[in-house]
């Protein structure tokens, strides 16, 4: 499927788990004249003449400071600064919804995956066993507990996210707080103890009381905001009876391929207002649009 604008997917650089692995070989590589730094703004991205905005590695960098993104087509080292104060930045900024689509593809999965590191490094400065200081080390891809020498790894958080078919129709809904019009898959987290299919089964049930089957994975996109992985799926529906949990969900309704297609294509007339192309939702829904076929046209 085209994944054109698809957001902080498509990186490319060689993630280099050997240097990670091997402080000496890490510090060379902070060391080395072709080493560069990315340039952020708190989390925000920074862009110059269309591209990620790259420094050299200052003479007096320090390892502990910096965190290694991986080598280059050049097999130069990328690293990024680690910040002391990320707040909870929890949701995109507008400024790193904009880059999806002004700087290439493997850029944004760069910026991505170092917004989500150095964000789970400003929120996990103390150990979760023992509460004593924890400092980076790996390149900056773990931590670990001075007292109680427990490891730390960076969290990645499973998300579901998932239309019901039912008879040529899929389920979309809008939660409370989105703008008017606007209408998506349903989602939420994978919980301790059950599969993607399982969890995708549970959401759809708990948020529009519908029961779904025969589960199917789509595809999946990382989301940095601050470090979720959205799993993108197709279940069918037994029937169509909503009975919506009000707290989570504001409305739903069963959408045709048309009124899906119509949506996608942002028309004036279109039964609701798609996610963008930056969002896997907007992609899921291509999906199954693009897989319905069209009903015969009349013979003149």
């Amino acid at each position: 499927m085209p994944l054109e604008q698809l957001g902080y997917v498509g990186g490319r650089l060689d993630r280099a788990d050997h240097i990670r692995m091997n402080p000496d070989q890490a510090a060379q590589a902070l060391a080395s004249p072709g080493a560069r730094c990315l340039v952020l703004d708190g989390l925000d991205p920074v862009t110059q003449d269309s591209h990620l905005l790259m420094e050299p590695v200052a003479t007096d960098a320090s390892l502990d400071d910096h965190l290694l993104l991986g080598l280059d087509d050049e097999q130069r080292p990328v690293f990024v600064r680690l910040a002391q104060e990320v707040g909870s930045n929890f949701f995109p900024s507008p400024r790193s919804r904009a880059i999806v689509t002004e700087i290439p593809a493997d850029e944004v999965a760069l910026y991505g995956a170092a917004r989500s590191l150095v964000h789970w490094h400003g929120r996990h400065p103390f150990c979760s066993v023992c509460g004593s200081r924890t400092s980076p080390e790996k390149a900056g891809w773990a931590r670990r507990c001075g007292a109680c020498n427990a490891e730390h790894f960076p969290r990645v958080d499973p998300v579901v996210i998932m239309l019901a078919e039912h008879e040529g129709r899929v389920l979309v809904g809008r939660q409370h707080s989105w703008p008017e019009g606007f209408y998506s898959a349903l989602a939420g987290f994978v919980e301790p103890g059950e599969t993607i299919e399982e969890a995708v089964m549970r959401e759809i049930k708990e948020e529009a009381g519908v029961t779904v089957h025969s589960v199917r994975y789509v595809m999946s996109q990382p989301w940095p905001f601050p470090s979720s992985l959205m799993i993108a799926c197709i279940g069918q529906a037994d029937d169509d009876a909503l009975k919506l949990d009000e707290t989570e969900i504001q409305h739903a309704f069963w959408c045709d391929a048309a009124g899906v297609r119509a949506a996608l294509a942002g028309k004036a007339d279109a039964p609701f207002t798609a996610p963008p192309p930056m969002a896997v939702a907007h992609h899921l829904l291509k999906h199954w649009a693009d897989a319905q076929v069209a009903p015969p046209r009349p013979s003149a």
